[in-house]
């Protein structure tokens, strides 16, 4: 788990998020509004909602580009518990937040596997990977046993 998190305001803007994830070596932050958390930036949201879409990141806030929803779970859990919460819900990073709903870090697939059961963050980085491949992708291959197919001759008529 990374202590120490970055905060960011609502209505800071998507090019103060990316600076902060560039100072700080991260790929998300999550949101604050006060001392209530209201959601996560990631570097993803800011590609994907923004950049792509040929918006400002300037002109364009954290509050309308963040991930909807907020997936957490508490320093006290045990980390198959949060593992298997990535896996199901195919995310790569979960907020931690102590009983008292307070955050107190951020565990990443890479914690995961540094602090805990090699299989149990293999199985969420299969199930996240999996989730962002695009359809043609995820096909099986074609049984051609790594050769190269060769096209039909033509039909003469």
């Amino acid at each position: 788990m990374t202590p120490n998190v970055e905060r960011l305001p609502p209505d800071a803007s998507l090019s103060e998020a990316g600076m902060k994830m560039r100072e700080h070596d991260i790929g998300a932050i999550p949101v604050y509004e006060g001392d209530r958390l209201v959601g996560m930036i990631t570097d993803r949201d800011i590609a994907i909602r923004a950049v792509a879409e040929g918006k400002n990141p300037g002109e364009v806030t954290a509050r309308q580009a963040m991930s909807p929803g907020i997936a957490y779970c508490f320093d006290d859990q045990d980390i198959r518990e949060a593992g298997k919460q990535m896996r199901e819900k195919k995310i790569r990073r979960l907020i931690v937040l102590n009983r008292q709903k307070r955050l107190v870090g951020i565990l990443s697939l890479g914690d995961l596997a540094a602090q805990g059961d090699e299989k149990v963050a293999g199985k969420a980085l299969e199930a996240v990977s999996q989730e962002g491949r695009p359809e043609e992708r995820r096909k099986p291959p074609k049984a051609n046993n790594g050769r190269r197919q060769r096209k039909a001759a033509p039909v003469a008529h």
